[in-house]
């Protein structure tokens, strides 16, 4: 399991989803409705409830494909589904993005890229190994 290439771009996924709860996307400046004052803000994978929701699906949903080494064509469903959960989180990210006054795009802002880039090599590896496998099927 562990010595298939997909198993760690998943797991690679799953720490780089992780890692946007602890490191901003963007910083800036969020205007408070009270008193017109500016005040600082981290946009981070918990500083929205859809994020936050989002990326801890993120996070299960490439565990959870690790463990299905045995039904490969589940695997390549969920790494699928993985890729298009990620595609969503970058495009909350942009909205966010779009509300902050003065915003610093962080170094960090790499992390959902990284995601979307582990799923898609996982993807490759997966249907890479179906390839093998059917082409092994037709020598028998």
């Amino acid at each position: 399991m562990i010595q298939r290439q997909q198993t760690l771009w998943l797991l690679l996924a799953a720490i780089t989803s992780f890692l946007t709860f602890q490191f901003p996307f963007v910083t800036g400046k969020e205007v408070i409705t009270q008193n017109a004052a500016l005040a600082d803000i981290d946009i981070d994978a918990g500083s929205n409830m859809f994020l936050l929701l989002l990326t801890g699906a993120s996070i299960i949903l490439a565990l959870v494909t690790i463990f299905q080494f045995k039904d490969r064509k589940l695997q390549l469903k969920l790494t699928i589904a993985g890729i298009l959960l990620t595609l969503v989180i970058i495009t909350l990210y942009i909205v966010q993005y779009t509300r902050v006054i003065q915003p610093v795009p962080a170094l960090w802002a790499v992390l959902p890229f990284l995601t979307l880039f582990a799923f898609i090599m996982a993807y490759r590896g997966i249907r890479n190994d179906e390839r093998l496998v059917k082409s092994l099927d037709k020598l028998r």
